[in-house]
């Protein structure tokens, strides 16, 4: 059985700002879209809450900013290569007399880059408390800052 890796390709200099909204819907549809205005034109309340409707559903939006240092990047799959290891770049086993076995890589190309998206909730604004997305964030940079994170000496006495 191949083994599957994936890769992301940034390109920082082409890419530019995007807009992203977090809905709480599914939408059956995998390809390009003309225009989205005819479909979907959020807005802003006086209290900086965002309203919209979508398909006859009230959706009421909070804008949730990334931390300072931090971007989102929106990225779409690439096609996958088969990679044999030692090969490119790629480390193998130098103990392993067999062949290696090929490794299926998946590339995701970075198209745009973000500091704050927009989350969405039926009839009432997302509690960014209780949301997942929102959550996840969080902890994710707070873990993201322990392990970047030098000791400091009083650590290392431990």
């Amino acid at each position: 059985m191949s083994q599957h890796m994936l890769t992301i390709a940034s390109h920082e200099a082409k890419a530019k700002d995007a807009r992203v909204h977090l809905l709480p819907c599914r939408i059956h549809h995998d390809g390009d879209v003309d225009s989205a205005a005819p479909y979907w034109s959020p807005a802003e309340n006086s209290d900086g809450s965002k309203v919209a409707y979508l398909r006859g559903r009230k959706l009421r939006g909070k804008a949730v900013t990334l931390p300072e240092g931090y971007y989102g990047s929106v990225a779409e799959k690439g096609d996958k290569k088969r990679e044999i290891p030692g090969e490119d770049g790629m480390d193998r086993d130098a103990d392993v007399e067999e062949l290696p076995e090929a490794i299926e890589v998946a590339r995701l190309n970075g198209k745009a880059q973000f500091d704050e998206f927009v989350i969405w909730g039926h009839e009432s604004t997302a509690d960014s408390s209780a949301d997942p997305y929102v959550r996840s964030i969080e902890e994710w940079v707070s873990f993201a800052e322990q392990i970047h994170a030098y000791p400091s000496s009083r650590d290392e006495c431990k």
